[in-house]
């Protein structure tokens, strides 16, 4: 919790609370969702390895191992290696030391890919990322007061892209648009945070939407609560928050048909 990175000091994690919101996670993945889930021993050499989603962007069947912006977090990248090989996935490997890219800064929109060009993440990461999934555009997009693109957006549904109402998110919400040859649908949510939510489509359980809390984000909550056709969970993440984590930062969503 010390070592962590965070951008700006803050209050203390509670550590057995951030255990405790991070096993509900898991439990609604795995329990609630029926989800396979394939959880990494921790290392407590590395602080930040929590958040498996810098480390890798996978769409299909290939997986692109990223060179994480921050050096601290360079190692992360061995263990999801191991886990994503024994998956038969087709691995690349980010090995350009000019290149930076972390997986939070990579909006998957199911038609193209939108890349935050942050603290994080730079053109070079931006370019072996078009050169791995070369049947998708993709697009980049500044990031100025944001750790990661996805520290305000994310998708909420098949072509509804969930953001926040800074001036910040708007601005990267006008330029993705520009970019764009497709028409998004949008959901404002007032708090930035809240806009980073895990969308699912289930064959079973149809879409599924897991968002913020609403003791932590009222107002937002209420937003997502106009989403009928969802399937809503609420998620408390208030500790991991603290150190800028999100709900999209704790996983890897992998659509994979074989048993894992």
């Amino acid at each position: 919790c010390r070592q962590a990175l965070r951008s700006a000091a803050g209050p203390e994690v509670d550590f057995a609370r951030a255990e405790r919101e991070h096993q509900l996670y898991v439990g609604v993945l795995r329990g609630k969702l029926g989800l396979q889930v394939l959880e990494l021993p921790a290392d407590e050499s590395l602080p930040d390895c929590v958040f498996v989603e810098d480390v890798a962007v996978v769409c299909e069947e290939t997986a692109l191992l990223t060179r994480p912006g921050a050096p601290s977090r360079r190692k992360e990248v061995e263990a999801m290696k191991r886990v994503l090989e024994s998956l038969n996935l087709n691995i690349v490997e980010m090995v350009d030391e000019n290149a930076t890219l972390d997986g939070g800064d990579v909006l998957f929109t199911g038609r193209e890919f939108f890349v935050g060009l942050s603290r994080r993440t730079n053109q070079r990461g931006a370019e072996i990322l078009a050169d791995t999934f070369k049947d998708y555009a993709v697009s980049t997009v500044p990031v100025h007061d944001s750790l990661h693109l996805k520290s305000f957006c994310s998708m909420a549904g098949p072509n509804l892209i969930a953001i926040g109402s800074s001036e910040a998110a708007q601005k990267a919400l006008k330029t993705m648009q520009q970019m764009s040859d497709h028409r998004y649908d949008k959901l404002t949510v007032p708090d930035d945070a809240a806009a980073n939510c895990i969308y699912l489509n289930i064959p079973s359980k149809g879409h599924v939407l897991l968002h913020r809390a609403p003791e932590e984000y009222p107002e937002s909550a209420k937003v997502f609560e106009k989403l009928k056709d969802h399937m809503l969970i609420p998620i408390a993440n208030t500790e991991l928050e603290k150190v800028d984590g999100a709900l999209t930062c704790c996983s890897v969503l992998i659509n994979k048909a074989s048993e894992l």
